[in-house]
């Protein structure tokens, strides 16, 4: 123990805000090792998401060449949506710096989508079935609409 544990004002006044997380986590034991299934499922959401923008801005377009009645309507409906998934993606994002996990390029066999990444130091690669992506991004996009529509039912983690 140093003279100035337990001074608030000594932190408030001397440490930048980084210094004094890492001052207050110096004794932390670093988490090292493989990724938790709550960190694969971030891995997933951050491959995924991506995906769903670019399908929705694909619909968005497609909208925009319509020359629907209700086009205007599904203009405002799609980019809400869009502004959803970019703000959980930023999200997400954020938490996985934090954990310092990393998520690299992809390539493509045999139908399945894989990704390198490290996570805390520890490398592998992380693959899915496009088909499975493709009934989770349908899952998701679901989600998302409904909660634009009904906003009182609160969208859950999984």
């Amino acid at each position: 123990m140093t003279k100035l544990d337990g001074n608030e004002r000594w932190k408030s006044k001397m440490l930048l805000t980084e210094h004094q997380e890492q001052y207050q986590n110096r004794h932390n034991k670093a988490i090292i090792g493989r990724a938790t299934t709550e960190e694969l499922t971030m891995i997933r959401d951050s491959i995924m998401f991506p995906h769903m923008l670019t399908m929705c801005d694909k619909s968005l377009q497609e909208v925009k060449r319509s020359p629907n009645l209700f086009k205007r309507f599904f203009e405002q409906f799609i980019q809400s949506l869009m502004d959803k998934i970019s703000k959980d993606l930023f999200t997400l994002r954020r938490e996985m710096k934090t954990r310092n996990i990393k998520v690299f390029d992809d390539e493509t066999a045999d139908g399945i989508i894989y990704h390198r990444y490290a996570c805390r130091g520890y490398e592998d690669k992380f693959g899915i079935v496009r088909e499975t992506l493709r009934t989770e991004i349908s899952v998701r996009l679901a989600k998302y609409a409904t909660s634009i529509f009904n906003p009182e039912i609160k969208q859950h983690k999984e």
